[in-house]
């Protein structure tokens, strides 16, 4: 018969030093885990969650740095809350049917859900910026990925020193929340010039629950609540349509261009991960 024991702690009493070396060393983990966080800074390729993704999204397609005139990206270098990052995406492309971006990937690698957005553009943008607030759950790189329409990659990368975004609890309590639940507003960021492209600026009232955060009285994860797609129009034709998820911070904020031609009608759609849909429309008219 095999013999089967079971084993048993040791008996040797806890020290006074022992208790100390094990507090200092528990106490140590999370300082060593931010310099290692901070080190990888120096390396955005290095990220093992980045090589899942760039190889699941463009396989062995090159990306070349974004030049200036493509694409760039501006974040804080530290947030000073980690559930509401500004990001802006910016391009000085003129959005032409001959020459345009056509999509941009948000990658927040250290995110639990990475590709946090997929932003599709059309001649319709203007411009294809966009500026919008997101939750950041650990140190990490943001990349802004560009595809135009011949097919060439571009990516503009920042390092965002952040953390707890995505479990961080919500602003307001949830059945104030679901009062607002929807509500949309959308508004021109400054006046028309001529045939520039026009600001736009769309608020979505949603709490976008990512399902990390603790109920501090239930004890219970509150259930993931999101908004997951974005489409607008102006005039019946597509501007700009985005797919999104909780890294998108509560109460979506989108700044975003379209090319006016005459009058027309503004009109944003959202539908939520329970497939709730919302809609805002605005009535356009060319000043002069």
């Amino acid at each position: 018969m095999t013999d089967m024991t079971t084993p048993t702690l040791s008996k040797r009493p806890l020290t006074r030093r022992t208790v100390t070396c094990g507090a200092l060393l528990a106490a140590a983990l999370p300082f060593q885990h931010a310099a290692a966080q901070i080190k990888s800074a120096d390396n955005p390729e290095a990220n093992p969650v980045w090589k899942k993704v760039r190889a699941s999204l463009f396989q062995s397609r090159p990306i070349a740095t974004a030049s200036d005139d493509v694409l760039s990206l501006v974040v804080p270098v530290r947030a000073e809350d980690a559930a509401i990052v500004p990001i802006a995406i910016h391009s000085r492309l003129r959005q032409t049917p001959e020459r345009y971006i056509d999509k941009v990937w948000l990658i927040i690698d250290n995110n639990p859900s990475p590709i946090s957005a997929v932003f599709h553009f059309t001649p319709l943008s203007g411009r294809a910026d966009i500026e919008t607030r997101v939750r950041v759950d650990e140190y990490t790189h943001i990349r802004a990925i560009a595809e135009t329409n011949d097919g060439k990659l571009q990516m503009a990368t920042a390092f965002v020193k952040a953390s707890g975004g995505c479990s961080a609890p919500p602003g307001k309590d949830a059945e104030a929340a679901l009062k607002t639940l929807g509500r949309m507003k959308l508004s021109l960021q400054g006046p028309a010039d001529g045939d520039q492209p026009q600001l736009a600026q769309l608020m979505i009232s949603h709490p976008n629950n990512s399902g990390l955060a603790l109920d501090q009285v239930t004890r219970l994860y509150t259930p993931a609540h999101f908004v997951r797609q974005v489409n607008i129009t102006y005039a019946g034709q597509p501007v700009m349509s985005a797919d999104v998820d909780f890294s998108i911070s509560e109460n979506p904020n989108f700044r975003f261009y379209f090319a006016p031609r005459g009058e027309g009608e503004l009109k944003a759609e959202v539908v939520d991960s329970r497939d709730l849909q919302f809609e805002s429309t605005l009535k356009y008219r060319r000043p002069g």
